[in-house]
């Protein structure tokens, strides 16, 4: 019969039945001592049944120890059979080597064959208390099936010493008894307690490498998962990992609350589950950022990948009343090309999704080589461009705007340029990006827009200036009063700044930027819709906004897609800014051909090369004098 306890799980009852395995020597030492004694004993007497019970225990004997050796390497899974054999065997051994004792004392051989295979069969007895008391039935049932035939011959045999050893017997087999079940009861509590350790252990590990918000692995999970992931990949050539970004996510936390940025981020990791592979790898590294990784193909894979989760993470979601439309940028690099480790790789995703963010953000980046050095180049850049001001490295420039139907220069656009001591001349697109992503930009542009309006304070009052604002501008604190205090002390009245915004900064619908666009505009500055047709190019923003001003992007005049469509898109917005008021501006002309056919289309100004490149100020000035004494050759003359 098996035993059962509530108390003792599988787990723990397979650990003990383990343990009656262990350390086959001592079956192999106890059989040997007891084979030889069965041996010597039956080789004092001619009794059959003696010898025949001396060969059976013989034989069970080393059946125990073949089956210690064997069996748990056959049946390591089945813990009920190596229990139910471990038991028979036990039971048939012991219950031999008490019926060899009892004969011994029954048909009453020489004393020192009693006493050789008694002792033996109570030091075994005894033994079995201690050594198999992780089962106390195989422990308990061993001893009475040895102790119960010498008690019973020690007392069919009448003299009071005998029955007295039968008594003894009885009361060491209680006293044994009652040593197995602690022994038992320590070891079970033991094995519990240890068990339990385990599986709480497991769990604080699971959550230590647990995110508490989205349920997904947190960083340290992923930095464990991932090595482990790269480790076992055998099925595929090449491992990708897709690095996420979520744009305009700090947006939804600051209006809504942190709460529903939550959910948010609940509702992303849940569409990264149902669009990631069986064994992806998927976590959150921290804030809005997540990463996934699995095994692929090919780069074509990756691809289509990215474009799946890329369009699952930018579909809208509902958030109570609130309708959320959260784009995501997205760097991909992939194993072994473009790093032979987890750490290189997530180096190269990480600077795959800063590119993807600099290029515009909603959209997905693999990694090259160049952007390494794109990024030292970036680093260099940051640090200098805030001391450039400080240096005068920086300087404004002015490109005129010019009315296609008179010739005449109706505005500048300021544009800055930075002369740098040891790198020379450096590209607007290679500072302006970064100034606007480290946050210098506001400083930058307040600059700009201070040294613009000093210079155009000088020029004709019928001249205007343009500056261009980044959305950062327009979200710090005060813009607008920094805007208005600049036109203060230049002396520059607020109708001759116009201030050049394009469709991106309107996208988000923000209170602030109408807040902004709205204080302005009542002190009379105003504003133009810049780079018109690359974005979105709603009409409604013509409408909702004041804009004086459109400024069609130059890829509609000069670029690959120039042609009779384009000119047909010129056309209808011109008609379109006709009926509405609004003033056309034609960007990016170098011939004569192009002012022709913008000005037949309805474009009332236009700027580009061909009239202009953008010069200092003491040069506009000049080329105004010189307009002022082309159209009044008396004054030229005076």
């Amino acid at each position: 019969m098996l035993f059962r306890t509530n108390a003792i799980d599988d787990r723990v009852r397979k650990i003990l039945v383990a343990n009656l395995y262990t350390k086959p020597g001592t079956l192999v030492t106890g059989a040997a001592n007891g084979i030889l004694a069965a041996l010597i004993a039956a080789s004092y007497t001619t009794i059959p049944l003696i010898f025949e019970t001396a060969v059976i225990l013989s034989v069970i004997g080393v059946l125990r120890v073949v089956m210690a050796i064997v069996l748990p390497r056959l049946m390591k899974r089945s813990t009920k059979w190596l229990e139910l054999l471990y038991e028979l065997g036990a039971f048939s051994y012991c219950f031999a080597v008490g019926v060899l004792g009892g004969m011994t004392i029954y048909f009453g051989l020489p004393a020192a064959a009693q006493l050789l295979v008694t002792c033996y069969a109570i030091g075994y007895g005894s033994g079995m208390s201690s050594r198999n008391a992780g089962r106390p039935t195989i422990a308990v049932g061993g001893m009475v099936l040895t102790f119960a035939p010498i008690c019973v011959a020690l007392w069919l045999v009448g003299d009071l010493a005998s029955r007295a050893l039968a008594v003894a017997i009885v009361i060491a087999f209680l006293g044994m008894m009652s040593i197995a079940f602690q022994i038992f009861r320590t070891l079970r509590d033991s094995v519990a307690a240890a068990e339990t350790s385990a599986r709480l252990a497991e769990k604080m590990q699971v959550l230590a490498r647990t995110d508490v918000v989205t349920n997904l692995l947190n960083r340290a999970g992923l930095n464990h998962f991932l090595v482990e992931h790269l480790s076992r990949r055998n099925q595929s050539p090449n491992l990708a990992l897709f690095w996420f970004d979520l744009d305009k996510f700090k947006e939804v936390n600051d209006a809504l609350g942190h709460q529903t940025g939550d959910r948010v981020l609940c509702e992303m990791a849940q569409r990264l589950r149902s669009q990631a592979k069986p064994d992806a790898v998927i976590g959150r590294f921290g804030g809005d950022e997540f990463i996934l990784a699995c095994d692929v193909r090919d780069r074509r894979e990756a691809e289509a990948i990215a474009l799946a989760l890329l369009g699952e993470i930018s579909r809208p979601l509902r958030i109570d009343q609130h309708r959320l439309e959260v784009g995501c940028s997205m760097g991909i690099a992939l194993y072994p090309e473009d790093g032979a480790d987890i750490e290189t790789l997530m180096q190269g995703a990480d600077l795959a999704l800063y590119h993807a963010k600099v290029n515009g953000r909603n959209q997905a980046s693999f990694f090259d080589p160049s952007m390494t050095r794109d990024l030292v180049r970036r680093r260099e850049i940051e640090a200098e461009l805030r001391l450039a001001v400080q240096r005068d490295e920086l300087s404004i420039f002015f490109q005129p705007i010019v009315d296609l139907a008179t010739g005449k220069i109706r505005a500048f656009e300021a544009l800055v340029r930075w002369f740098h001591p040891e790198k020379g001349e450096l590209r607007p697109d290679e500072f302006i990006p970064v100034a606007e992503e480290t946050g210098a930009i506001i400083t930058l542009g307040n600059w700009i827009t201070a040294q613009a309006a000093r210079a155009a304070a000088q020029w004709p009052d019928d001249v205007t200036v343009a500056v261009n604002l980044s959305p950062l501008q327009i979200k710090a604190p005060g813009a607008a009063l920094g805007i208005l205090s600049a036109l203060r002390e230049a002396r520059l009245p607020p109708h001759r700044l116009e201030l050049e915004i394009t469709e991106t900064v309107l996208l988000d619908h923000s209170k602030q930027t109408e807040d902004f666009m709205a204080e302005l505009s009542a002190a009379g500055v105003r504003f133009a819709l810049d780079d018109f047709g690359t974005g979105y190019s709603s009409l409604g923003y013509l409408n909702k906004y004041p804009f004086g001003k459109i400024k069609v992007d130059r890829s509609f005049v000069s670029g690959i897609n120039a042609g009779a469509k384009s000119d047909a898109i010129i056309r209808a917005v011109s008609e379109m800014a006709s009926r509405l008021g609004m003033e056309i501006v034609a960007e990016g002309l170098e011939t004569v051909e192009q002012v022709k056919t913008v000005r037949a289309a309805g474009c009332t100004l236009g700027q580009g090369y061909y009239f202009s490149r953008a010069v200092p100020d003491y040069l506009a000035g000049m080329l105004l004098t010189q307009e002022r004494d082309q159209l009044n050759p008396k004054r030229a003359a005076g």
